[in-house]
């Protein structure tokens, strides 16, 4: 995992195009890149930090592997897990963009560098607005998904987390 952070995504990103062509998969490809680190690393670290007593209460009364998983293991895995969406999906936005900017036919990155070809500085701050806005949006959307799945945990946990 640590593996696919070290490749700076300007040197990935034309290879990518390369490898899966222009459309939709090269974009895919480096937004699940990207993000899959931040996510992965918040699960694992939350899959790590159960309650040891609890998991070996559970064992103790003869609960299963599976069973110690949905009880223990995922519920408290859940916060850092949504800090991870969290930091993926603002990674997600810039990862999209820039393939679009290296090798696409439309989208906010390919308007992005045609204007920025053009000396439209205006349309480029306008982009890059556009681009902050939704990053928000995206970020409000994951935080009130959180907030909806992870109900038990303490409001002042939640909005700690900002």
């Amino acid at each position: 995992m640590i593996l696919s952070q070290t490749i700076p995504l300007i040197a990935l990103a034309p290879l990518v195009v390369i490898w899966f062509g222009f459309g939709e998969a090269p974009k895919v490809a480096l937004v699940a890149l990207f993000t899959f680190f931040a996510i992965s690393v918040g699960l694992i670290q939350g899959l790590g930090s159960a309650d040891l007593d609890t998991m070996n209460l559970l064992r103790t009364m003869g609960a299963s592997r599976r069973q110690i998983l949905w009880r223990v293991r995922l519920p408290s895995a859940l916060p850092q897990f949504f800090t991870g969406l969290k930091i993926g999906v603002t990674f997600s936005y810039v990862a999209a963009i820039f393939a679009e900017y290296v090798g696409a036919y439309g989208g906010l990155g390919y308007y992005m560098n045609v204007a920025s070809h053009a000396f439209n500085t205006d349309l480029v701050f306008g982009a890059m607005i556009v681009t902050a806005v939704l990053t928000l949006a995206l970020f409000a959307l994951v935080t009130a998904l959180e907030r909806a799945v992870i109900r038990w945990r303490p409001q002042a946990q939640l909005d700690a987390s900002w």
